[in-house]
């Protein structure tokens, strides 16, 4: 299944809510991603410009898409980006079929 790393940033009324109550939200994650036939592989929280990422086996990019929308429709996500990921066998097979052909430059 396909890999995909998402990057997100809470609203500061989430954050002041989880300071507030504490919640384990990868555990809450999880649970909706197992429901979508997906993996979670990891999630760390981070300091910068997003609150955390999570790395998620997925069947296909509907589904992480429809993960996503589930996750942001409460309204406590402020920001995401997700990325999809390949291994280092995928990329060698990228470049082995990007070298059989050729694309001119424009001019």
């Amino acid at each position: 299944m396909p890999l995909y790393m998402t990057r997100f940033a809470y609203t500061p009324d989430a954050l002041a809510a989880l300071v507030k109550h504490p919640q384990n939200r990868e555990d809450v994650l999880r649970a909706l991603i197992e429901k979508l036939g997906g993996r979670l592989i990891s999630f760390y929280y981070s300091f910068g410009t997003y609150d955390g990422l999570f790395i998620a086996e997925m069947p296909d990019e509907t589904t992480i898409t429809a993960a996503i929308f589930a996750v942001v429709s409460p309204g406590h996500i402020k920001s995401v980006e997700t990325t999809v990921l390949l291994t280092t066998e995928q990329t060698m097979e990228a470049m082995r079929k990007a070298g059989t052909q050729t694309y001119p430059a424009p001019g």
